[in-house]
């Protein structure tokens, strides 16, 4: 027995690939990447460590694995919700990005192509800088979108995730503004904010934003309500609602509002 425990024991030591694990909120999806992070270590990579023509893992050690929680868009192609391997076939000039369905293979051993549930073509580029390690990132995001940033050595790969937000969000508005009638005001701000940033029926988001200010006025609330009514061409009620959330962000000494009022009153003077 004691020569079986010390057989099976293991000394703990640093990974050459050290594992990591990214969460990033992409509109109202939670996107996550599991994957191990091989490093240059004087080698040269693409084209010769990791030959160009070929699948690779995009990292090290088990595959990469990408999660999404709601059905996205990956690289203009619908992805259902669910957990997918990363795989890749790089090139000089431009990759293969490869989602397979097959999510538990060490790296690519295994790999086959009726696996996939989509593959697409996106360019490679040359970074200013070289990356020691290899990175996966996310950046360029927008209300329901952000960019994948893969780099390693002096190459950069990108690939665009979409996710669905207008019809949630509107979804949700109507269940709780629109069909209970509701006089919330945290809600009514809620719902005229969504409408004004997304230029939908500005009507009824000064009716929301109205009821949210007339019960229960913040300074950010009335900012609001300036904004729209700017919008509508209203000056003179813009005007009022503009100087009375300065003077309420003046008395919670919020400098940010106060500039943004000021602005505003600026710009409809």
């Amino acid at each position: 027995m004691a020569s079986f425990m010390s057989f099976a024991q293991q000394i703990q030591m640093p990974q050459a690939s050290p594992s990591a694990k990214i969460i990033q909120k992409v509109g109202l999806t939670d996107v996550s990447v599991d994957y191990s992070r091989p490093s240059t270590k004087g080698r040269k990579i693409f084209g010769e460590l990791v030959p160009f023509g070929q699948v690779w893992r995009t990292g090290a050690n088990n595959a990469t694995v990408l999660t999404f929680s709601t059905d996205v868009t990956v690289g203009g192609q619908p992805v259902p919700a669910g957990s997918y391997a990363l795989y890749s076939i790089p090139g000089k000039s431009e990759w293969t990005i490869i989602l397979s369905k097959k999510t538990e293979l060490w790296g690519a051993m295994g790999y086959q192509q009726s696996d996939d549930l989509v593959r697409f073509v996106v360019p490679a580029s040359k970074t200013s800088k070289k990356y020691e390690t290899f990175e996966i990132a996310f950046n360029n995001f927008t209300d329901n979108s952000a960019v994948v940033s893969m780099k390693w050595e002096t190459t950069r790969v990108d690939f665009k995730i979409q996710t669905e937000v207008d019809p949630i969000v509107m979804a949700e508005i109507k269940k709780l503004v629109i069909d209970t009638q509701s006089t919330d005001p945290a809600l009514l701000f809620q719902a005229a904010s969504y409408y004004f940033t997304n230029s939908k029926d500005l009507n009824q988001a000064y009716a929301w934003v109205k009821a949210s200010t007339d019960s229960d006025p913040k300074y950010w609330t009335v900012h609001l309500r300036a904004k729209i009514e700017l919008a509508l061409g209203l000056k003179t009620e813009a005007l009022q609602s503009a100087t009375k959330s300065k003077e309420m962000a003046q008395k919670e000494n919020n400098p940010d509002y106060i500039a943004l009022n000021e602005r505003l009153i600026k710009t409809i003077k």
